[in-house]
């Protein structure tokens, strides 16, 4: 019984640190597993690979209208000269009244600022022939067409400025994205990140094992998707590089679109361009060769090689490879093409 005051004490210090424990801040938080970090990096790469396929399809649009409007002006140019030539005859035409017989009604109305008023007067004007009448009327219609053209290749410039401020956009995006993910990893210790490089390293090797065992498959296929779906294959372990289409660095639509070129169809570089393009094909029906697409907005381009399976280039960081043709990641199967 004597120490019982000894422990009551002890039992009130105890439980007093505890209180004084539950009521201080905690600054103590678990730091993400490597398992953690690696999946947060992939899932940056995939974004960033959003963003540049992104950044294609505004730089396939901006190609487009460049070439539109390019077009567009040298067709201003053509109609210019003509308005100008007119302009000149009908010059001539006024020295020639002048010399007939004086400046009169008739020529007030030629050196007005509205050829229309000219127009409408000519039939009660004897002094103008038909000739000239005629040659007033061609001018009208070419000044109006000069006009119209202007206002159309404004429009288009709007286009190409708007076109390119999406692709700078996309472009810079999609280097954010990457950025990001670098900063993750540099924030490791030098042996965390010598681990991860070798994990991603072994499971790239195992993809590329299994993909060449997979690309035997391709072997009866025959026809344009044949030629296409075998090129791409050679291409397994090449490494996707931004924007790149051969012949050792490739992104999704730039190995497509090689892989098509080889066979004799032309598609540009953009997944999202591509899905434009050829028969729709449903998914019950895929075929080897058909061209297989993700994500809404579409993202990503690869080619069915049959058995639930297509190669594509998958991602910054990752090699050509055969993968499952089903959900990629966080972007969904949306659709299949024929050539």
């Amino acid at each position: 019984m004597q120490n019982l005051p000894g422990r009551r004490t002890a039992s009130l210090i105890g439980l007093a640190l505890i209180v004084i424990a539950a009521c201080l801040p905690s600054t103590a938080y678990a730091a993400p597993t490597l398992a953690e970090v690696q999946a947060k990096v992939r899932e940056l790469e995939e974004d960033a690979t959003a963003a540049a396929e992104g950044a294609q399809e505004a730089k396939v649009m901006l190609a487009s209208l460049q070439k539109q409007l390019a077009g567009i002006q040298a067709a201003e140019a053509v109609q210019g000269k003509t308005v100008e030539t007119l302009s000149r005859s009908l010059g001539v035409i006024a020295i020639e009244q002048y010399k007939n017989g004086g400046l009169g009604q008739s020529l007030e109305l030629l050196f007005s600022s509205d050829p229309a008023l000219y127009l409408s007067a000519a039939g009660s004007l004897e002094s103008i022939t038909r000739s000239k009448a005629t040659q007033l009327r061609k001018y009208e219609a070419a000044k109006q067409r000069l006009t119209a053209t202007s206002l159309t290749v404004n429009d288009k410039l709007a286009l190409v400025t708007a076109a390119k401020k999406k692709y700078e956009a996309q472009s810079a995006k999609a280097m954010a994205k990457l950025k990001e993910a670098e900063s993750i990893l540099a924030k490791l210790k030098k042996e965390d990140r010598e681990r991860l490089a070798r994990l991603a390293q072994q499971e790239e090797d195992a993809d590329q094992k299994r993909s060449l065992a997979d690309a035997r498959a391709a072997a009866g296929v025959s026809g344009r998707a044949g030629v296409a779906l075998k090129y791409a294959l050679k291409q397994i372990g090449d490494k996707y590089v931004f924007g790149a289409a051969g012949m050792t660095y490739w992104d999704c639509s730039g190995l497509t679109m090689r892989a098509f070129q080889a066979a004799g169809v032309s598609l540009p570089h953009s997944s999202a361009a591509q899905s434009r393009m050829g028969k729709a094909v449903s998914r019950s029906q895929l075929k080897p060769g058909d061209l297989v697409f993700f994500g809404r907005p579409v993202s990503h381009v690869g080619i069915y090689l049959g058995g639930g399976k297509m190669v594509h280039a998958p991602r910054s960081g990752s090699r050509v490879k055969v993968a499952s043709a089903s959900n990629l990641g966080k972007k969904p199967y949306v659709g299949a093409r024929r050539f």
